[in-house]
């Protein structure tokens, strides 16, 4: 299937040359920072803001707050993954190539992009981890969501990427990360309680674990039952 439409009248065209024209004026340290920040740097903050996020959802006052908002955040990452593994019919439909291949002029700061360009796997997996992360907790989503359109503009800056390209990977991440949210945290939720009602892998889900033991926690907490304090956004 050709796939979009291509023609230089086509607005995604020329939005793709606005912003990749920025490369070209900009200077080299410059560019090559957004080289590897495109490619690798944002992801990487992604993750480790996914991290942040895992670390303080461990705090939460009791053993279940802190495994339902611990099941949250790890939804995140496997929303991305199932995301990812969704657009690899997608990109094998459209056969969009690369926008390098089909306009002359780019400035192309990656090489060896030789697979499809519709959808951006970068932009599935920024916003996927963003909106995952917005569903275990507002603050922490938001930034995430921040970085991943600060991903999308680096794809299209880089001039391996069309806009429509990275709308759509926004889209199906979105989209992946929040229908598929209630199903996962169903399963999930009792996944996260058996591991931080267990020995020394309870530190993983509830960092109270140290300091009282899960299964007499459990109990108090079923003789006294506390206030939701839960800031799961779903």
């Amino acid at each position: 299937m050709a796939g979009l439409d291509d023609s230089g009248s086509n607005p995604d065209v020329s939005l793709l040359y606005d912003i990749n024209g920025l490369a070209e004026d900009a200077p080299g340290w410059l560019a090559r920072t957004m080289e590897f920040v495109g490619e690798y740097g944002l992801l990487l903050a992604l993750v480790l803001l996914v991290v942040w996020c895992w670390w303080g959802a461990r705090a939460r006052g009791t053993l279940d707050d802190a495994a339902s908002s611990v099941a949250a955040v790890v939804w995140a990452p496997l929303a991305a993954g199932i995301a990812v593994l969704v657009n690899v019919p997608i990109r094998g439909f459209v056969e969009r190539p690369r926008p390098f291949e089909d306009h002359q002029g780019l400035e192309v700061l990656v090489d060896g992009k030789t697979d499809y360009s519709f959808v951006s796997d970068h932009a599935t997996l920024a916003m996927a981890l963003g909106v995952g992360l917005f569903v275990a907790n507002r603050k922490f989503g938001v930034a995430g969501i921040a970085l991943a359109v600060a991903e999308g503009f680096c794809r299209v800056f880089m001039g391996v990427h069309y806009p429509t390209d990275v709308v759509g990977g926004f889209a199906l991440g979105t989209a992946v990360a929040l229908l598929l949210s209630p199903l996962a945290m169903a399963l999930l939720t009792p996944l996260t309680k058996a591991v931080a009602r267990s020995g020394r892998a309870s530190r993983l889900v509830w960092s109270g674990a140290g300091d009282v033991e899960p299964v007499a926690a459990l109990a108090e907490q079923e003789a006294a039952p506390g206030t939701d304090e839960r800031d799961l956004a779903a």
